[in-house]
């Protein structure tokens, strides 16, 4: 029965949305940050400030969930029946450093119970109101506390007090192993694409290239890839060889495939620097 969450959709005004299909989510466009350095903040007042989780990014239609890139989420039917029938954007996470375990339960196309037993769906957005986030951050935050449901939480936000302490934070969660933190400008109103209303704190840069190649191991790497060739959206080429483990230089991503790497800013060529191997996010792929 959903006849509490239909009465919730009801009250926030969220009824008028577009019908999607099971296989992928068309009509979905989400909103995305912009990094903190090309940010122009005056007022730090005006921004709620959050954790950055390290899980997979989820839209939830109402019916479905859909990855970043609109693919169909094949979560267990007691996880989807128990969600509200409202859009919902959120984390599907399992805790700090454990993204591959997220990610290996929540792209396996045969859900697995007790592998998604650990998930949790943890909400930071809603997509389809045109109210401002502070308004937004209310309903979500209230719909999560009361639903009730061990699967369904959601993303804490608190006033930024000023640069200093978010800085000082960032630094306290980077040590923890977190991500960075995200800020969100409390007078936002939900916009597809890079928005000014999303800003994304990192103490290292993070991007995705593509696999294009590969470069030969030498010396204790011989007979094994030794380095990834990658290709940025604007088309430079470039060349990934730390960060990867010895099981991932057996087995490298295969040509095609999207990767995150971590760098530290960029060469006057606008080649990363420093750049080293995160992972594959199968959610983006």
């Amino acid at each position: 029965m959903k006849t509490a969450p239909l009465l919730l959709a009801i009250s926030l005004g969220l009824f008028a949305t577009t019908s999607v299909s099971a296989d992928t989510c068309l009509h979905y466009k989400p909103q995305l940050a912009i990094p903190y350095e090309i940010a122009k903040i005056n007022n730090w007042e005006n921004y709620l400030f959050s954790e950055k989780l390290d899980g997979i990014r989820a839209y939830w239609s109402g019916e479905y969930l859909f990855t970043r890139q609109g693919k169909l989420i094949y979560a267990p039917k007691w996880f989807i029946d128990a969600l509200p029938q409202i859009p919902l954007e959120g984390e599907l996470w399992i805790g700090r450093n454990r993204f591959e375990e997220t990610m290996a339960a929540v792209m396996d196309g045969k859900p697995n119970d007790k592998e998604w037993d650990k998930v949790k769906f943890m909400v930071f957005d809603l997509p389809a109101s045109l109210d401002s986030f502070d308004v937004r951050y209310k309903q979500f935050k209230s719909m999560a506390q009361g639903l009730n449901i061990p699967h369904l939480g959601y993303v804490e936000h608190k006033p930024v007090e000023s640069k200093a302490s978010l800085l000082a934070l960032l630094e306290s969660v980077n040590e923890s192993g977190g991500e960075g933190l995200m800020l969100r400008k409390r007078s936002g109103i939900y916009q597809p694409g890079r928005s000014t209303n999303v800003i994304k704190m990192k103490l290292v840069d993070d991007a995705e290239a593509e696999v294009i190649g590969y470069v030969k191991g030498k010396g204790k790497h011989e007979g094994r890839m030794g380095a990834l060739v990658v290709r940025m959206p604007d088309g430079k080429e470039f060349k990934i060889g730390t960060g990867f483990s010895d099981a991932q230089r057996e087995n490298p991503p295969e040509l095609g495939d999207m990767v995150t790497y971590r760098h530290n800013g960029f060469t006057k060529n606008g080649i990363p620097k420093f750049a080293r191997f995160m992972r594959v996010d199968a959610s983006k792929q």
